[in-house]
């Protein structure tokens, strides 16, 4: 690649993580992505944070290089959206394998969200499988304290 094409790259891509750290981070993105059951969709960034060190458009990148276990098309923008892709056929085949789980999408292409979105995995998974637990997983001060106890 030229010193010209560096230049061009956006941050994020995938090419900027060594390939020593993107395959152990596309391994634990694929983890979660595997988890989100039929009928439900998780944004890029609700995988990121779930994930933790990532960012949306490296759970994208990720999607993008999948193996056929993972339920990629479960994955959609921040809207709601299926996201653009360069091959437009991509774009629809995720549509259509949305509309076959049972999701609908309005005038606007987009789903219901509030919905369908995924809660993430449980407390006890994001431990057992060493993941950061969020403030929204974190115990309470009472628990924790009788905890200690």
């Amino acid at each position: 690649m030229s010193t010209q094409d560096n230049k061009n790259r956006k941050p994020g891509f995938s090419g900027d993580i060594p390939p020593a750290e993107r395959e152990p981070l596309y391994a634990r993105i694929y983890a979660v992505v595997r988890l989100i059951p039929p009928g439900q969709v998780a944004t890029y960034g609700q995988i990121a944070a779930i994930v933790g060190k990532c960012t949306a458009r490296m759970v994208g990148y990720a999607m993008a290089a999948c193996p056929d276990d993972v339920p990629w098309q479960r994955v959609v923008n921040a809207q709601g959206k299926v996201s653009p892709r360069a091959d437009h056929w991509g774009t629809e085949v995720q549509r259509l394998r949305l509309i076959d789980e049972g999701i609908k999408f309005d005038a606007e292409h987009r789903l219901d969200l509030a919905r369908l979105r995924w809660p993430g995995p449980d407390r006890a998974w994001l431990f057992e499988h060493d993941y950061p637990l969020s403030a929204a997983h974190a115990l309470p001060a009472d628990e924790e304290q009788m905890r200690l106890l």
